[in-house]
């Protein structure tokens, strides 16, 4: 039975309402380690096994609204959910433990039989294979080919997403353009592969924490005799358990057991399903539909049922158990572009910051059960160094209309001005996010034009690309991040360094654009005392929210929904999603 979709401001206030009235209540919080058929219980799935089993067989069904948000290409992705799923078909060097609650935060070898080895003082970090590695067509995984796997992920050009992480830290030569456009340039001074199981990183600086970078697709190997360019995401070569049987282009992806892969040379993996198929392109309130409906087992995105599924799941006790409302180290934010006038004078930034009501924002998410709490800052509480502060007195009851006509007339538009917002089209409440910025902006004379972009290429054609948004007079862009790994740089880096941001697009970092925070970064990753290295994180958040280019809205929860029938489902912390490669069905 299909449910109406609410897309009223006033609808969302009542979505909210309902699920205020629902936070005192959280209906436990149960393990339910049974076998198969487990008596569902909400939050059973949160630092836990809900449904516990080791039966193997069956098929997995997802769905997402929208097409996929980047690319399934290990070398161009950048989407947590994209991220989760790969795992099923390619191996990093390392990777969170699987499994429920702190230790998937965990870091262990995977495709390396165990963690980096630093070397001078953390400059270089060595790793070795595991032995016996091969892909779906049982030749063997190199050193070389997670070198050319790092390499290939360099040409911004070709591969628009992902992280900067290795193109910014290992010692490229100066003008190193990558594998495609200078093939036979010596790269030794960077990535070392003295035998067929050993490969050797250096950096420019030292950093402790390189095991996060080796952690990031883009050290999944890939074979350069099969490297088809852009076209690879169309049959990525499997190193995990599943591999591609179909690649649809915004219609279905289907995953089947790779019968190559040796669970000898795999302690982290237990697959369960012998298929994975995910359709794409669904309306965002179909995916909660079909899986209320016993139709799909899961929403890929992981981010949530939408605000007009809300009072279904929370007034209904049998429905309310099949959910679960993990926390995560994201923050729901949008970005104001500096780039774009008026909002190039800050003055006009902190009326945007003033003028905005963050109620708004959180009913938007859904309350604070489903959605979560109101933001003041960026850097989530969940990551060590955050400090409680309120700058533009956001904690208030509503917004401070006279505070923001008074930064409008100090900016030399006393009348307001127009500019549009973008947000990504298949998601209704970033849309009704942008509704909420364009209520509350009118009262101080901001009016505001809705843009829906396309998710697939937002970040890497649209609000990514720095030309398009000045060409466009996109002032502001709904956005969200969630830490690559829970720590302040594993947060901050990608969003806040301007030296990120590249011309081609692809960055996620859209407004920050301050030299003296790209200083910090540099200090924090350096120092070695944790106190003092964590106090920098505080710091980089005080200098964001002072230049407001950035209005924080939530730090995020989600009411996620387990399909009946599927077992052995539990929250991978990591990624504040349920852990896709494990799950199995009955």
């Amino acid at each position: 039975m299909r449910r109406k979709h609410l897309r009223s401001l006033g609808a969302i206030a009542v979505v909210a309402a309902l699920t205020l009235s629902a936070c005192g209540d959280d209906g436990g919080n149960g393990g339910g380690n049974g076998g198969g058929g487990a008596t569902p219980e909400f939050n059973g799935a949160v630092g836990a096994v809900f449904n516990a089993s080791d039966k193997t067989g069956g098929t997995l069904k997802m769905g997402k609204s929208g097409d996929w948000g980047d690319s399934v290409d290990p070398g161009d992705t950048y989407y947590g959910y994209s991220w989760n799923l790969l795992r099923g078909y390619g191996r990093a060097l390392t990777m969170f433990k699987v499994a429920p609650g702190k230790e998937s935060e965990e870091l262990v070898g995977d495709l390396a039989e165990d963690l980096g080895t630093p070397s001078e003082g953390g400059k270089t970090w060595t790793y070795t294979l595991r032995e016996g590695l091969v892909y779906e067509d049982g030749t063997a995984i190199t050193s070389a080919d997670v070198a050319y796997a790092v390499t290939r992920a360099f040409d911004r050009e070709v591969f628009p997403n992902g992280p900067e992480y290795f193109n910014g830290y290992l010692d490229y030569p100066a003008d190193y353009k990558g594998p495609y456009k200078t093939p036979e340039m010596d790269i030794s001074s960077a990535i070392e592969t003295p035998d067929e199981r050993t490969i050797v990183f250096h950096l420019k600086a030292a950093y402790a924490g390189f095991d996060y970078f080796a952690m990031t697709p883009q050290t999944v190997p890939v074979p350069k005799d099969k490297d088809t360019g852009t076209k690879y995401k169309e049959h990525v070569i499997s190193s995990g358990p599943y591999m591609w049987e179909s690649w649809e282009a915004g219609k279905k992806y289907v995953l089947v057991r790779n019968p190559e892969w040796d669970p000898a040379t795999d302690p982290n993996r237990n697959p369960l399903v012998d298929r994975i198929e995910i359709e794409l392109n669904l309306n965002a309130e179909d995916v909660d539909n079909r899986i209320l409906d016993g139709d799909l087992h899961v929403d890929v995105a992981g981010t949530g049922v939408q605000p007009a599924t809300l009072p279904t799941v929370l007034n209904d006790e049998e429905i309310k158990a099949k959910a679960d409302n993990p926390g995560s180290a994201r923050t729901w934010y949008t970005s104001i572009i500096p780039t774009v006038k008026p909002l190039d004078n800050i003055d006009c930034r902190k009326a945007v910051m003033l003028a905005m009501d963050r109620s708004l924002y959180q009913a938007a998410y859904g309350g604070p059960l489903a959605g979560g709490d109101i933001a003041t800052s960026m850097l989530p509480p969940t990551i060590p160094g955050h400090i409680d502060f309120d700058p533009y007195d956001s904690a208030a009851e509503g917004p401070d209309v006279e505070g923001a006509k008074a930064a409008l007339a100090d900016c030399g538009q006393p009348d307001g001005f127009d500019t549009n917002i973008a947000y990504r089209t298949e998601r209704p409440k970033e849309q009704a996010t942008a509704e909420g910025f364009q209520q509350a902006l009118k009262a101080v004379g901001i009016n505001l034009t809705l843009k829906p972009l396309a998710e697939g290429t937002y970040f890497s054609d649209t609000v990514g690309k720095p030309s398009y948004l000045v060409e466009n007079n996109i002032g502001l862009a709904t956005n969200g991040w969630s830490a690559d790994w829970n720590d302040g740089f594993g947060f901050f880096s990608q969003i806040v360094d301007s030296r990120v941001i590249r011309p081609t697009g692809g960055s996620s970092n859209l407004s920050v654009r301050v030299p003296e925070i790209d200083a910090l970064l540099d200090t924090a990753i350096g120092e070695l005392d944790t106190a003092t290295r964590e106090g920098y994180w505080g710091e980089i958040d005080e200098l964001v929210m002072a230049e407001a280019v950035v209005y924080p809205g939530i730090y995020s929860k989600a009411l996620t929904l387990r399909g009946d029938g599927i077992t052995n489902v539990f929250v991978n912390e990591a990624f504040g999603q349920y852990d896709y490669i494990s799950m199995g069905v009955e």
